[in-house]
């Protein structure tokens, strides 16, 4: 946590506060994210105005009008908002940058666990990237080029799903809730994956991206978006989190196992071991859960 949706969700919630403003002062906090902040780039900073909020996996990317990007990696509980500059400053916050409308914008974390802050180029952050082997974006990645990423790999499917360099913005969240939904045992060798398979995965990693994007993501501890609100996604978790609880599907108490180092949650009869493109054969539709609606996934 976050994951693509909540690095999604807070950038469409920064855009239309931050686009066109112009950046004043910066003031840096005593303690270092992982990424320690160059007093450099506090004097640079200062007179340029944002043209754009984008993201890339989970980072979030501020374009600048001489070509400069400033990017934030929210790490496990980052948080970045803007606020007017009187809100009393809470505890944690690491940088503040003010703006041109008497706000600031504020990057706050407690733990300072993977949170960083870049400054540079746009080219020199896009060779970074490359440098970092940064995958795919979910949505822009083809059934071919999916197929063969699997393909190349003797690792479990939960593994490259949570491998940044394999598509990039999937956690353990969505990884589960997507092999759920493409009716994958998520320990099957990737590369034993059949054709059909592979192509449900990869649509169903889409489907639960974007289904969680517009519940505005998934609040399960310190997560909230730009302006400061939870997400609504957690209510509509189909396995993630439900241990012992009835599959939506079939009734089946779901379960939990320990893969690449994450627990992993699945529903034993509709992600059967050992048939990595078989389609179950049962199909119950989904039982109605706090605003989930009855729907057979296959």
């Amino acid at each position: 946590m976050p994951e693509l949706p909540e690095v999604e969700t807070v950038v469409r919630d920064l855009r239309p506060r931050l686009v066109g403003r112009r950046m004043g002062s910066v003031i840096c906090g005593p303690k270092p994210l992982r990424r320690r902040w160059q007093r450099a780039w506090g004097r640079q900073l200062p007179g340029r105005r944002v043209v754009s909020a984008a993201r890339r996996g989970k980072w979030i990317l501020l374009g600048l009008d001489d070509g400069a990007v400033l990017a934030f990696h929210l790490g496990m509980t980052g948080r970045l908002q803007v606020q007017p500059r009187s809100t009393p400053l809470p505890r944690h916050t690491h940088l503040r940058i003010g703006l041109d409308n008497d706000h600031e914008l504020r990057f706050r974390d407690i733990r300072r666990f993977g949170a960083a802050v870049r400054f540079a180029h746009a080219d020199e952050l896009e060779a970074f990237f490359r440098t970092a082997r940064l995958g795919p974006e979910p949505f822009d990645l083809t059934a071919a080029d999916w197929r063969q990423r699997l393909a190349r790999t003797r690792r479990c499917v939960k593994a490259v799903l949570l491998d940044q360099r394999m598509v990039a913005g999937v956690g353990n969240i969505y990884a589960d809730e997507a092999l759920f939904e493409a009716r994958l045992h998520p320990a099957c060798r990737a590369r034993d994956v059949s054709a059909a398979a592979a192509e449900r995965l990869r649509r169903a990693v889409v489907t639960v991206l974007r289904r969680a994007i517009d519940r505005r993501g998934s609040s399960i501890r310190d997560y909230v978006g730009g302006l400061g609100q939870p997400g609504a996604y957690q209510d509509e978790f189909r396995v993630y989190g439900r241990v012992g609880q009835p599959c939506l599907r079939c009734r089946a108490p779901i379960a939990r196992i320990r893969l690449a180092g994450r627990s992993t949650h699945f529903c034993p009869r509709c992600q059967p071991a050992g048939h990595p493109g078989e389609v179950p054969t049962h199909h119950r539709p989904m039982a109605r859960r706090r605003g989930v609606k009855s729907a057979t996934v296959g």
